[in-house]
């Protein structure tokens, strides 16, 4: 039984990131799927570095498909020099600056690149990883700075960019996508207390399930893996 029935036979998909855990599952998964046609992965180790604007356009003129659907399961939270801040004072240029290369003009850089590419007259899907923690109306407790602040001009710019594709491809969604706290590299040193801790492969699954579900109206918006709308 294929995971996606909304889209027609055949589709074709490409995963951003696919070397990570939700990227990686969510790249296996379609791999299994019968009525999956082909799955590209695109990963730094293989050549395409989201803060390389010129790796993203030559990856994508060397597509020999069309995606009808687009994952982008990329992000950074810490990593060397990298920390969430816990106070206003632990701010500094170097974190805004990595944060929003990686969460937010990454990302911005490869839907302008693929965009032009996918199919009209059908349903297709480009979907990014976002958080909930990125919402700004949702924010009761601050802290962590920079990674809210790049995930909420991230889902700015999967909204600014739906309402153009909304009148050039009615069919397109445009989904900024909450997959709840997956065991991954990336919330590691932050899952103490954490109720519901997702595998990877249960994530994708989720995610998967929203993607299928996603109707035109719903392009633009920030939902989480139970295909609520969270508020920005």
């Amino acid at each position: 039984m294929t995971l996606l029935p909304s889209f027609q036979p055949g589709l074709t998909a490409l995963i951003v990131g696919a070397t990570g855990g939700i990227g990686g599952a969510f790249a296996a998964l379609l791999d299994a799927d019968p009525a999956v046609a082909s799955v590209t992965r695109w990963s730094r180790s293989g050549g395409v570095d989201l803060t390389d604007p010129a790796s993203i356009e030559r990856a994508a003129a060397a597509l020999t498909v069309a995606p009808d659907l687009v994952f982008i399961a990329t992000g950074v939270l810490h990593g060397a020099g990298l920390a969430p801040e816990r106070a206003n004072n632990q701010l500094s240029a170097e974190a805004l600056s990595t944060a929003f290369a990686i969460n937010t003009i990454g990302p911005a850089l490869i839907a302008r690149a693929v965009l032009p590419l996918m199919p009209k007259g059908r349903k297709t899907v480009l979907a990014a990883l976002s958080a909930r923690v990125g919402s700004i109306s949702d924010n009761r407790l601050g802290g962590w700075h920079s990674y809210r602040a790049s995930k909420a001009a991230l889902n700015q710019l999967i909204h600014t960019m739906a309402i153009e594709q909304t009148r050039r491809s009615p069919e397109q969604i445009l989904l900024a996508l909450h997959p709840g706290t997956v065991d991954s590299g990336l919330s590691k040193p932050f899952q103490k207390g954490v109720r519901t801790l997702f595998t990877p492969e249960e994530s994708a699954r989720h995610l998967l399930r929203v993607i299928d579900q996603a109707i035109p109206a719903h392009s633009g918006l920030l939902l989480d893996w139970q295909g609520e709308v969270i508020p920005f």
